[in-house]
């Protein structure tokens, strides 16, 4: 277990900055360690202000396509606590791990969440960059994009704060608890706005298959350009039938995503008669100017987002 008041020495004189605003290399060693900015956002939340927390994969930045950074291993060896997604989604975290000698406690923040399988039909490559020809092989790792979800990501999380600081337990506890109303609060919010899309204009593109779970959650269907890697291209044989069930079930809209080119979504609707609706955030946060600056505020725009187009397309 690890000393709440050796931890605060050795953080002594570091900048208690949000999350979302640290990138690895720009300043001393965190105390915990996110695999990517959304995950950040929500330790800091629990963790408070005085806990430094810092993401390896930052805002609008693809963690399918990430490539570590000597600095990684750097922070992975200071860490006192280290929190991944899980569900195969860091392909590349377990050999960082190993290679930087870290003794941390790691905590899987989607542990207890059933996953859902892909439901791209064409090859695509799973989140270890592994081509995959079944889409029954690969568990989507995107669990985020349900509010319900998030609420275990949370509990995760403190139960990790806690094990590796229990002195500081009734501020990590008290801080979930808050964070969790309102999480219920956002959960019912977003229910609310995705009620006032008519059901049968309730269906869109995606660039990949990033939001399955929000679809479960709140009743849209997301028909996916790519499969769960952003980074696998679709062929030309997959644009065009993609285009031709674009308008044979009348799609109004297509939504590009920060972590991708906007290119692809661009020619799809530019094709198939759809609009382009905006920008949906699937894999990490806007930068700390931008509307998804937060974990909250990402769940928000996206369901604005998505009314705002379905209504008026």
């Amino acid at each position: 277990m690890i000393d709440r008041r050796t931890i605060l020495l050795a953080l002594a004189g570091l900048p208690a900055v949000a999350a979302r605003a640290q990138t690895p290399g720009a300043s001393p060693p965190s105390s915990v360690i996110a695999s990517f900015s959304i995950l950040a956002d929500l330790i800091a939340n629990v963790a408070g202000p005085a806990v430094p927390v810092a993401s390896l994969v930052g805002p609008n930045s693809d963690a399918h396509a990430y490539q570590p950074k000597p600095g990684d291993s750097r922070l992975l060896a200071a860490a006192r606590l280290i929190v991944v997604n899980g569900l195969g989604f860091e392909g590349f975290i377990d050999r960082l791990v190993k290679a930087s000698g870290s003794k941390a406690q790691i905590v899987v923040a989607s542990k207890g969440i059933v996953p859902l399988k892909a439901k791209t039909g064409a090859d695509h490559a799973d989140a270890h960059g592994h081509k995959a020809h079944n889409h029954d092989e690969a568990a989507d790792p995107h669990a985020w994009q349900s509010v319900a979800n998030a609420k275990i990501y949370v509990a995760n999380i403190r139960d990790g704060l806690i094990g590796a600081d229990s002195a500081g337990a009734e501020g990590y506890r008290q801080r979930a608890k808050d964070y969790l109303t309102r999480l219920d609060a956002l959960e019912a919010e977003i229910g609310a706005e995705i009620a006032r899309i008519p059901p049968a204009s309730r269906r869109v593109v995606s660039s990949h298959d990033a939001f399955g779970y929000f679809e479960r959650a709140y009743g849209l269907t997301f028909i996916a350009a790519r499969g769960l890697s952003a980074e696998s291209e679709p062929t030309a044989a997959q644009i065009a039938t993609l285009i031709r069930q674009v308008r044979k079930e009348k799609v109004k809209a297509v939504f590009t995503e920060n972590v991708l080119s906007p290119r692809f979504a661009q020619q799809l609707a530019r094709e198939s008669g759809a609009v382009v609706g905006g920008t949906l955030f699937s894999d990490a946060l806007s930068d700390a100017k931008g509307p998804a600056a937060t974990y909250i505020d990402l769940m928000r725009h996206n369901a604005r987002t998505l009314v705002s187009a379905l209504l008026t397309s």
